[in-house]
């Protein structure tokens, strides 16, 4: 009977004491706390097809020959952020076989470029949880592809330093528009 009346007590503890813990005050310094108006992200479109995709690598490809750069791998990815055509130039180092398509897939599922994550990586301890998002890449030279105002796919480059990557990218996102 004792144990049962300790439990009991215990229970009773635990449940008011956690009370308190319930509810954080705001952080009038903390950029998340604020809640916008509105809610508008690029809607999605028909995603994009092979012959496009081909179009778009090609105009990341001739952006890089254009500034005499042999070192890219250009990645073209679905809204879902799906391979749909890949390229690389002969001098392209493994490693940005992979980060080419995890860039243009973040670019593609999050809607967004990723220099986005990259700066707001940059700003501090407020922005420190975006490492822990699925897929999300602080690298520059990953960019959705948005035709007639929808996205249909995303570019990823990788291969130079990150501005490098991002202007070939730019170049490829363009191509279509």
């Amino acid at each position: 009977m004792r144990r049962l009346t300790m439990a009991a007590a215990l229970c009773t503890a635990l449940l008011t004491g956690t009370a308190a813990f319930a509810q954080v005050p705001p952080d009038p310094n903390n950029p998340n706390e604020a809640i916008p108006d509105a809610l508008s992200p690029t809607p999605y479109g028909e995603p994009i097809n092979t012959e496009n995709a081909k179009k778009v690598a090609a105009a990341a490809i001739a952006e890089a020959v254009k500034r005499n750069w042999n070192a890219f791998c250009v990645a073209v990815v679905g809204p879902s952020g799906d391979l749909v055509y890949f390229e690389k130039q002969d001098n392209c180092q493994y490693a940005s076989i992979e980060i080419s398509q995890h860039k243009a897939r973040a670019a593609a599922r999050f809607r967004r470029p990723t220099v986005v994550f990259e700066r707001l990586l940059g700003k501090g301890a407020f922005f420190a949880y975006l490492p822990t998002l699925d897929g999300m890449t602080g690298s520059r030279g990953g960019n959705p592809i948005v035709v007639g105002g929808k996205l249909i796919g995303a570019v990823g480059v990788s291969g130079g330093s990150g501005s490098q990557d991002d202007v070939v990218s730019q170049a490829g996102a363009a191509a279509l528009k």
